[in-house]
């Protein structure tokens, strides 16, 4: 028999500057101590653009 654990998928885009506190409050909240966990990946964002105002990068997110 396979038990499938329920999964759910969050993405984040955030400044650089608050990189710690979010992966700290993200491993707190989601730490069970149970298999299934999760992960966090942290990967670089070259650019973002917010499509209705034209804003960019960090006044984008």
């Amino acid at each position: 028999m396979v038990d499938f654990l329920p999964k759910v998928k969050i993405e984040a885009a955030i400044d650089e500057n608050m990189l710690d506190q979010v992966i700290e409050a993200i491993s707190k909240t989601a730490n069970t101590g149970k298999i299934g966990d999760g992960k966090i990946f942290v990967t670089p964002l070259e650019q973002a653009i917010r499509i209705r105002t034209g804003e960019t990068d960090v006044d984008a997110l």
